[in-house]
């Protein structure tokens, strides 16, 4: 069993499911230049997959002498390698070079990120806001795929609890529609329902 607290924000959660869904729709459909969308360029996003794998070998193995360069200037302000193009953008503008061949270091590393977003989209001026666009894009896949991943979760272990949370939450039914599509009486739902949010709860990280 979990705190009121806990179940209100499961619900909240969950309540929140078809708006995500819906902003994502919305999103899908953004020009971002060159009759590129939005969840396109999430898509070639995805090449930062190779260059994990790159990551496995030698930087001298793929990259010039110069590249090298300014991969130790990175490596040296860097706290972290993160993934996207906005949070790239971001962690490379915070780092506060020590002299003035490091700080020419960044910006050509902060050009190259700017040219990564030109080629795919064909646009230089307004770059900030397709990065915001496409960071509100990859953080809402995000939520509606941890979602996604404690339902069938649920699916698999206690079927009837994950159905009960999408008829009650996700799809908005009410208990006497509820009620009829699961064929259950109103106290074994009245039951289910604390069980589901706390296995929905405890399956998130939430208690």
């Amino acid at each position: 069993m979990v705190s009121k607290q806990i179940e209100q924000q499961v619900i909240e959660q969950l309540t929140g499911y078809r708006d995500i869904v819906g902003r994502l729709r919305v999103l899908e459909t953004y020009s971002v230049g060159n009759g590129i969308t939005v969840s396109r360029l999430n898509e070639d996003d995805h090449l930062q997959e190779l260059h994990q794998k790159l990551r496995g070998l030698p930087s001298y193995m793929y990259l010039t002498p110069y590249e090298q360069k300014l991969e130790t200037a990175a490596n040296a302000y860097l706290v972290s390698h993160p993934t996207g193009t906005k949070a790239q953008l971001q962690a490379v503008r915070n780092c506060n070079p020590l002299d003035e061949e490091d700080a020419k270091n960044l910006r050509v590393l902060q050009n190259k990120i700017r040219k990564v977003i030109k080629a795919r989209t064909g646009v230089v001026d307004g770059y900030e806001a397709i990065l915001e666009q496409l960071a509100e894009y990859q953080d809402l896949q995000a939520e509606k795929t941890r979602i996604d991943s404690v339902l069938q979760v649920m699916e698999q272990q206690e079927s009837h609890l994950a159905d009960l949370l999408r008829l009650r939450y996700i799809e908005g039914c009410g208990i006497s529609k509820a009620t009829k599509k699961m064929n259950i009486s109103r106290s074994t739902l009245y039951r289910w329902v604390p069980e589901a949010l706390g296995k929905y709860a405890k399956l998130i990280g939430l208690n």
